[in-house]
């Protein structure tokens, strides 16, 4: 390990996601562990303008692994955007001698971090955290399988009292602009239906995949929506389009929001983010730097953060063949 990091900030930026702290608690006890100080940095870069900073030892980690949410907090920062907040962000770090960054989030947050080390040359690892599962570079990013938990059981009760009353119901989940829980969900829980923005189903496709569920002797059908689909303004004109035009389906929506955000992570989110955690300070204890650490083929792997903010994160072509077949 070289000797030129003695000193290592973490903050967590962008949307919560469960594994968050667990990360957070791996990180600070692998620096621990090389007789490196680590400082935790809080409200993500709005802490890092401000400097709002706190040393982190192993016992301040105690009783988190299991917690979701952030101990770190997160913020969006406007300040950062700008030359002149970025410039206070690096007096921050300048005085408080910290001498590489650990970042937490998503694309966005990795862009910030990106920019900083470019503008002040400091060292930046990323570690994916994100429910949306939408970074290029990993298979699974920090949080995306809680998030797929608390989505199939929420479909499992709603599935109760669809099939109860004999309804069509939309079912909305997070995503953004990606479909990886929606696809994932919706074959975990046995939803008739997916729409995803990487296929486009068309609302024709839609309408004949339901009237043959209807006359194939289904009572109740379950659709799961990607929320950054765009067959109708939104999940709820969706649902009416379908109500007009199958009047025999009575339709109900279901927004699941930010709940999919919230709740006690996974093991298996447990598990990834101490990986994740341990091989960034490590990467950073090597010398290297700008760097995002994922998971590939199950081994933890390093992706340029460039690459990671600009590459696209693909949906998995088995898993839509796979869909497609089970759900007559």
């Amino acid at each position: 390990m070289t000797k030129g990091i003695r000193k290592i900030g973490v903050l967590t930026s962008g949307g919560d996601a469960p594994g968050m702290n667990a990360a957070i608690r791996a990180i600070v006890r692998t620096c621990a562990f090389h007789d490196v100080m680590c400082v935790g940095i809080f409200r993500g870069f709005q802490g890092l303008v401000e400097g709002d900073f706190e040393v982190l030892g192993p016992r301040d980690v105690n009783y988190i692994i299991n917690k979701g949410g952030t101990i770190l907090k997160t913020a969006r920062c406007s300040a950062f955007k700008t030359e002149e907040g970025r410039k206070t962000a690096y007096e921050n770090i300048k005085n408080a001698q910290l001498d590489a960054l650990i970042v937490i989030g998503g694309d966005g947050s990795f862009t910030g971090a990106m920019v900083l080390s470019k503008e002040f040359d400091i060292p930046v690892m990323g570690i994916p955290g994100t429910i949306d599962n939408d970074i290029h570079g990993t298979s699974h990013t920090i949080g995306f399988d809680t998030a797929l938990n608390t989505v199939v059981d929420a479909v499992d009760k709603i599935r109760d009292t669809a099939s109860s009353h004999k309804r069509l119901f939309f079912v909305e989940v997070m995503g953004r602009d990606a479909g990886h829980i929606a696809l994932n969900a919706g074959i975990g829980a046995g939803a008739e239906e997916i729409i995803i923005p990487e296929e486009n189903m068309g609302l024709e496709r839609l309408l004949e995949s339901l009237q043959k569920s209807k006359l194939t002797g289904k009572s109740s059908s379950i659709v799961l929506v990607a929320e950054g689909e765009r067959l109708g303004k939104n999940v709820f004109e969706l649902g009416a389009y379908v109500e007009e035009n199958l009047p025999e389906y009575d339709v109900r929506v279901s927004v699941l929001g930010h709940m999919q955000r919230g709740g006690a992570p996974s093991c298996f989110d447990r598990v990834l983010a101490s990986r994740l955690s341990v091989k960034a300070v490590e990467t950073l204890l090597e010398g290297k730097r700008n760097y995002m650490v994922g998971l590939i083929n199950d081994q933890v792997a390093l992706t340029p953060l460039e690459q990671a903010v600009k590459g696209h994160s693909q949906i998995d072509a088995e898993l839509l063949r796979v869909s497609d077949i089970i759900s007559i």
